[in-house]
């Protein structure tokens, strides 16, 4: 008898580890072709790559830097206040 109830367990447990799994898969992050550069959102220390203030990613200093940008699912910038696809002019 134990040994039907650990195997009935074991079988849940896979079920519902195949199901956690799937669901992560599903959301997964897009892919880098379907990302665009969003300028201007970003909060300072999360920018995604260099600045004209700085040259590496993390390093913006104050929130909402126009030259910092973070990689958003493309179409999604142009919904966020403030977003651009394009760094601001000097």
């Amino acid at each position: 008898m134990q040994t039907t109830i650990t195997t009935r367990r074991l079988g849940l447990g896979l079920i519902v580890a195949t199901a956690v799994a799937g669901a992560t898969l599903a959301a997964a992050p897009a892919k880098a072709a379907d990302m665009e550069k969003c300028y201007g959102v970003v909060k300072a220390g999360h920018n995604d790559c260099k600045t004209d203030s700085n040259s590496c990613a993390g390093h913006a200093t104050k929130d909402r830097d126009p030259g910092a940008f973070i990689a958003v699912p493309a179409g999604t910038c142009a919904k966020i206040a403030g977003g651009s696809t394009e760094p601001a002019k000097k």
